[in-house]
This record gives C-alpha cells, sequence and structure tokens, in this order.
C-alpha cells in the first residue's frame, strides 16, 4: 500500500515517526570520497509490529564504474523511537534510535561498534517531509562519512 506524501511538520512526535516511515522511498546516498548511490527503499509492514527495510539502487565509484546494490534492515518501534537490526537469523541489534525534538525538526541518533570501527549515526526528520541518516564511521579499517537523504516517493 502506498502512503501518500507528509505535509510539513507531518513527523508529528517522536512516537509517531516509526509508523509514518511505511511506504516507498527514493534514496541518494554520498560515501565521502569513495561512492554515490541513488535508488529507491521501502519499509514494509512485516508481521504486524515490524517494518522490513529494503533499499536498491545503482552504485557509482569515482573512477566511473557503477554497480546495482542493495542492503536489508529490520525496524521494531520503541517508545519515542525505533530500533534497527540487521536483517538476519537470529535479528541482531545494529542500533536503538531515542528521537527528540530540536526546534522544527525531529533527531535521534545512536553510536555501534563493529569490531574496532565505531558507526556514530544521526537520523533527521526535516519539516518538508524528507529524512537523513548520516553514518559517521572511524577506526582502523574505515573512515568516511555517508549521508543518505530519503524523499518519499511521489513527493
Amino acid at each position: 500500500m502506498e502512503t501518500t506524501p507528509l505535509p510539513p511538520l507531518a513527523w508529528g512526535t517522536p512516537d509517531t515517526v516509526f509508523d509514518r516511515l511505511e511506504g516507498t522511498w527514493d534514496l541518494d546516498r554520498t560515501i565521502e570520497g569513495k561512492a554515490t548511490m541513488r535508488g529507491t527503499a521501502r519499509f514494509m509492514r512485516h508481521h504486524g509490529a515490524w517494518l522490513k527495510y529494503r533499499e536498491e539502487g545503482r552504485i557509482q565509484l569515482p573512477d566511473g564504474q557503477s554497480f546495482d546494490g542493495h542492503r536489508e534492515y529490520v525496524f521494531e518501534g520503541i517508545t519515542d523511537g525505533f530500533s534497527v537490526y540487521f536483517a538476519e537469523t537470529p535479528l541482531r541489534l545494529f542500533h536503538e534510535i531515542a528521537i527528540v525534538r530540536e526546534g522544527d525538526e525531529l533527531v535521534g541518533s545512536a553510536g555501534h561498534l563493529c569490531v574496532a570501527d565505531q558507526y556514530d549515526s544521526v537520523y533527521r526528520f526535516r519539516t518538508d517531509g524528507s529524512f537523513v541518516i548520516e553514518h559517521l564511521v572511524k577506526g582502523p579499517r574505515k573512515d568516511y562519512l555517508s549521508r543518505t537523504v530519503f524523499k518519499r516517493r511521489g513527493a
């Protein structure tokens, strides 16, 4: 089921963000100095209380090479936010996002240590109905900022 575009300020409260993610989004990702990706993300209701996330798109490298890529997660609503799990069996927690109001936007952040690399993530739900996810990754094997902008399909 496709949902209609969100009007400005329509994210509501931290408790309503999770349900308003459901639907199809256009995504535009930049991984500084490493790659870009354009594609589609879908949040689909899964077993009633969960949202299954799947993104698909075309990845472009700085040297001109390009290829298709995809990623999946499972989201679970929690009080004032949501938990994000890697789509594995059994599910493995990536991070929990507690959302707070910052001015007109709703914002949540979390950290995750993956072996020796630290992922610091920020989710920003903007007044125009779009949202942005940033992952700052630092460690011995990784050093980059990934920024993805999501806009409701058809908005």
